[in-house]
């Protein structure tokens, strides 16, 4: 996997190129070269790929891996402090809270608006049951609260509800 060395190392490459090519595009219009206008647009679109080139030396591209999660889908989100996600079943408590800090470690972003009053990040996690034919349930088996503000956030806070996880259905294996 290519880290942010790696594309600030082909940003100084792509830098150079744009900057010949810059050249060259100038010595065509001196000279009146009938590709010089092929050349100004050459020499832009190459300025475009050495920025989005510095933009991804910018960002880090890792994703964390936390042991013990399960798949998840996240099913809201309001973009700034609030997510629900739906873990696949079935699912025991400890594997909720792995999967819980899964998803705020892929929640977490730069641009999630807090306001003052909340700060935080609170990840639900829910399933649906089905009690009885046609009608459904939403069952909320825990929440994690992290800070919008700090990428590796040490005061994490996970609430799992492990008696709501009797109302489960019991897989049929």
């Amino acid at each position: 996997m290519l880290t942010t060395s790696d594309f600030l190392q082909y940003t100084q490459w792509m830098g150079i190129a744009t900057l010949v090519f810059a050249a060259l595009t100038l010595l065509s219009f001196i000279f009146k070269w009938g590709i010089r206008f092929r050349l100004v647009g050459t020499t832009g679109f190459m300025l475009v790929l050495t920025g989005g080139l510095f933009a991804l030396s910018l960002a880090p591209l890792s994703r964390t891996v936390i042991p013990g999660a399960v798949r998840y889908h996240l099913v809201y989100d309001n973009g700034g402090t609030q997510a629900v996600i739906i873990p696949s079943t079935p699912i025991s408590p400890s594997q909720l809270e792995a999967t819980l800090r899964q998803a705020a470690s892929d929640l977490y972003s730069y641009g999630r608006l807090g306001s003052r009053e909340e700060n935080n990040l609170t990840i639900r996690a829910r399933t649906v049951i089905h009690p009885e034919p046609g009608v459904s349930v939403p069952l909320y088996l825990g929440q994690l609260k992290r800070s919008l503000a700090n990428r590796e956030d040490p005061q994490m806070v996970s609430e799992i509800y492990e008696e709501r996880f009797a109302l489960l259905p019991q897989s049929k294996g």
